[in-house]
């Protein structure tokens, strides 16, 4: 074997060893990152923003105490007086029509009176209806009701709730006056109106 051919052996042999080595090496793989410490838990606690402030428009409306609809006593006290300066409507004898001095009568004060009621629609009137001695109980019931209607229409029209005035008709059963002459029974033919006793709530 010449020199030549030494050489070629030579370096067929290291190639031979080189390949071989570099086959037996492990490419080295990069190890997991290790996991947060507590000090880095809380610096990235820090760096969070801050949970969003709560304004007013978020929170829950405060409740809301209705307003009574019962008035309240010095309110109860003036409709009392108005209820006083209102006098009695008095009728013709057999008749349920309003006369001219009737409606004065129901016109005193019934403006504040109205302007009062509507504010406190559980408050309610009562128009009482009477008749004179003359006359059947049924009969006299039916036109004390019938009186009791007229004056409730009146005070509809001038704006008092419909709702708030009760009828209620003694017929003969009440009188103001116990002669039996025509001056008493014309006291007797009437309309009284009275505020309806309620339990205070």
């Amino acid at each position: 074997m010449n020199s030549t051919q030494r050489r070629i052996v030579i370096a067929a042999a290291a190639v031979t060893l080189l390949t071989a080595a570099c086959a037996r090496k492990k490419v080295a793989v990069a190890p997991p990152p290790p996991p947060p410490t507590a000090a880095t838990a809380a610096t990235a606690a820090r760096q969070a923003p801050p949970p969003p402030a709560r304004t007013a428009s978020t929170q829950p409306p405060a409740p809301t105490t209705p307003a009574s609809r019962y008035p309240n006593a010095a309110t109860r006290a003036r409709i009392d007086q108005l209820l006083a300066k209102i006098e009695d409507a008095y009728f013709d004898y057999d008749k349920a029509s309003l006369r001219p001095d009737a409606l004065t009568a129901l016109q005193a004060d019934s403006a504040e009176l109205r302007d009062i009621l509507k504010d406190y629609p559980d408050y309610k009137l009562s128009i009482e209806g009477h008749c004179d001695e003359r006359g059947s109980a049924e009969y006299n019931i039916a036109l004390g009701e019938k009186r009791a209607q007229a004056a409730k229409d009146y005070l509809v029209q001038v704006g008092i709730p419909a709702g708030q005035l009760n009828l209620v008709s003694y017929g003969k059963e009440r009188p103001v006056c116990a002669e039996h002459d025509e001056a008493c029974w014309q006291r007797n033919r009437r309309i009284h109106i009275v505020a309806v006793a309620q339990a205070q709530k």
